[in-house]
């Protein structure tokens, strides 16, 4: 694996891009240049079903000509001068725009921890096909499990570097590895299926393929004959692997884009408590390891963590350099950036535990229902209001009773984030992490 990524080329081309701009004409101008390699490979029955090696190589221009910007991308093998006079002719016809524009000169940084983001351990595909059968093995061992959908592992490298025309180089690489299976459960129309996975950016993180493949047969079972239950209002309590939906939907409502449009609830709440206030949640880019670390931003600006809530207080957005300037604020190094132009987002986001266990908590609320899996996107960000499908498992007396399928559950994102109570369990299993979470007044729409 040592010979796929070569930052040095990236770097070049990324600079060659910058330059060509220049000569074309811009007054200013940044390039990003990136390559991925992944191998993913699925078994099914014990076969190897599917081997998939992919490389991609990709770069992304942007241009300036006034007040006016145009972003280009292509593939390795484009003709550098040609697009970018091609970039160029664009920005010229563009509509202008008074926010757009690089990271302010002054705060690019030079200095790039060194966060652990490669793991140069080969892998090769006879490795792949043994985890993934040991998947498969392990599920189909626990009793009730009669098929699986399939297993797959993969691993993948990638590197990226980011030029700029005002004096920012920068460079990094990053790796993952990891391995899923899904069981199904039961047979003719009382069947059930579930899943696991795990993923980490070295292989030694990695969870063992045969816990996995015995998480998701045993989850599946679990949930054979579920019952509808009535049309009520309960508490909610969130498995941490739904519980990072909150996450999800905070971080889209706290984006300076969404914030800027004027399409987020949150969008008048800044400095005021918007959740319980026992609640922080921080953003970290720098975390050894992460999934969603970088030594720099999209814009060539220091990674730095921050405290988006403290003691339930909204203390930030996600800002890049454009949705700052809009909203007359800083931007905080929160510009992501793929091969088209930055935007604001989140890295690594934490919803920090609280002080009691999962079972502590559950037994506290005597009554309720514990969300394992939920259907579709339900929360419209621009109002709060919040409604998907669900199933998992009702509380009854303080512990798990039975399955529940078929049910709706429903409020608004504004409330809930009021009535928040986090366990004290953390596994950093994604880019948002979050603990066993309880809500309380939601209604469930049921039978």
């Amino acid at each position: 694996m040592s010979e796929l990524v070569d930052l040095q080329a990236l770097t070049e081309m990324a600079d060659r891009l910058v330059k060509a701009a220049l000569a074309a004409g811009a007054d200013a101008a940044d390039a990003v240049s990136a390559r991925s390699v992944n191998q993913v490979v699925s078994v099914l029955k014990g076969n190897v079903e599917k081997v998939t090696h992919s490389e991609n190589d990709e770069f992304g221009l942007r241009v300036f000509v006034g007040d006016r910007n145009a972003t280009i991308s292509a593939t390795l093998g484009a003709d550098v001068k040609e697009l970018a006079a091609r970039a160029v002719t664009m920005a010229k016809i563009a509509t202008p725009d008074p926010f757009a524009g690089l990271a302010d000169k002054l705060r690019l940084t030079h200095d790039f921890p060194d966060l652990d983001l490669l793991d140069e351990t080969p892998v090769s595909s006879a490795d792949l096909v043994i985890r993934g059968r040991a998947l498969e093995a392990a599920a189909m061992d626990v009793p009730g499990v009669t098929n699986i959908t399939g297993a797959s592992a993969y691993w993948a490298r990638g590197g990226a570097a980011l030029v700029t025309s005002h004096g920012f180089a920068g460079a990094y690489e990053t790796s993952s590895h990891g391995h899923s299976v899904a069981a199904i459960a039961g047979s003719g129309t009382s069947m059930e299926r579930d899943w696991d996975s795990s993923g980490k950016s070295h292989l030694s993180d990695l969870e063992d393929a045969t816990l996995v493949g015995r998480r998701a047969g045993e989850r599946a079972v679990r949930r054979l004959n579920p019952r509808q239950v009535s049309t009520q209002q309960a508490t909610i309590v969130y498995d941490p692997r739904v519980a990072t939906s909150i996450l999800g939907a905070l971080s889209g409502a706290i984006s300076g884009s969404s914030i800027a449009r004027g399409s987020s609830f949150l969008k008048s709440k800044l400095g005021q408590r918007v959740l319980s206030p026992s609640i922080r949640i921080t953003d970290d880019p720098l975390r050894p390891r992460g999934p969603g670390s970088r030594p720099f931003d999209g814009e060539g600006l220091a990674s730095v963590a921050l405290d988006i809530i403290s003691d339930g207080v909204l203390n930030c957005w996600l800002l890049d350099s454009a949705t700052a300037r809009e909203l007359g604020l800083a931007s905080n190094g929160r510009a992501a950036r793929g091969s088209g132009a930055p935007g604001p987002g989140a890295t690594n986001m934490l919803l920090h535990p609280g002080e009691q266990s999962p079972d502590e908590l559950i037994k506290a609320i005597g009554t309720g229902l514990y969300v394992t899996d939920f259907i579709g996107h339900g929360a419209n960000l621009v109002t709060g209001d919040y409604s998907r499908g669900a199933s998992g498992f009702w509380i009854e007396d303080g512990e798990l009773a039975y399955p529940v399928a078929e049910i709706t559950v429903a409020g608004n994102l504004a409330d809930m984030f009021q009535r928040i109570t986090p366990a004290n369990d953390i596994e950093f299993r994604s880019a948002f992490t979050a603990p066993t979470l309880a809500i309380e007044g939601l209604t469930i729409a049921g039978r």
